[in-house]
């Protein structure tokens, strides 16, 4: 069964930066598109913030974290990050990321559900 754990979650103050990983049991990593993605605190729905291609050379970011945050991946260790800098209080919420044999980088964005997901992560800003 393939799984995925994320780490590196906390509390951070406005302005600070976290970095994320993604550790995936997964035999052919290499082959899955990954991405982040977040839930808001009151809502029930995950929200797109960064998909990576299979070599990591092409990346889709929303437009919120676009400038702020850098998806990467290393096949090597069969690891996902996301660096996120210039937090902000926005960026609350409970980040997970997810893995999806068929889609590219794009429509990973737009697609509700996935292969698989991570348990997910907690990020917390301080105003």
């Amino acid at each position: 069964q393939a799984q995925l754990v994320e780490s590196g979650g906390g509390l951070v103050q406005a302005g600070g930066s976290l970095r994320l990983s993604c550790a995936a049991s997964i035999n052919t990593f290499d082959q899955y598109t990954m991405g982040w993605f977040r839930q808001a605190p009151g809502r029930e729905d995950r929200q797109f913030v960064a998909t990576i291609s299979l070599n990591g050379g092409i990346t889709n970011y929303a437009d919120s974290v676009k400038g702020r945050f850098t998806i990467s991946r290393d096949n090597a260790l069969n690891t996902a990050y996301l660096q996120m800098n210039s937090l902000k209080p926005e960026d609350t919420g409970f980040y997970y990321c997810a893995a999806d044999r068929l889609l590219s980088v794009a429509a990973m964005s737009d697609a509700p559900d996935h292969d698989y997901w991570g348990q997910g992560t907690q990020v917390t800003v301080s105003s």
